[in-house]
């Protein structure tokens, strides 16, 4: 039996990645309106118990106490997107709200470390 410890090369970092629809909840506030995920899940039948992601688990309110786990976690990359139904809702002009959650989103990584 091989019991010796094989190591990451050096630079390699270890990470999380998340999708807005599955992550953020939210799903219409400040500005956010319905994507294409939103109406496909509200088809009878097309998802299991008929659920949504309109809290998901709840990021859009909860990203601090996020990235503070992804930090005790020991997490140094995060890759996530980004909402177009909040960017950019119904395809038209940016929202505000939309750009200024992921503005805050980011802020708290960079001051985590992530």
């Amino acid at each position: 039996m091989n019991t010796s410890v094989r190591r990451f090369p050096d630079g390699f970092l270890f990470g999380a990645a998340t999708a807005a629809y599955q992550i953020e909840g939210a799903a219409f506030e400040d500005g956010r309106t319905a994507s294409i995920w939103d109406a496909f899940a509200r088809e009878p039948g097309a998802v299991l118990n008929g659920e949504t992601g309109d809290v998901a688990c709840d990021h859009y309110h909860r990203y601090a106490d996020d990235v503070r786990l992804m930090g005790e976690l020991g997490l140094q990359a995060y890759r996530f997107s980004t909402s177009w139904a909040r960017v950019r809702p119904d395809g038209g002009a940016v929202n505000p709200a939309g750009l200024a959650f992921y503005d805050r989103l980011v802020d708290e990584l960079l001051a985590g470390g992530i």
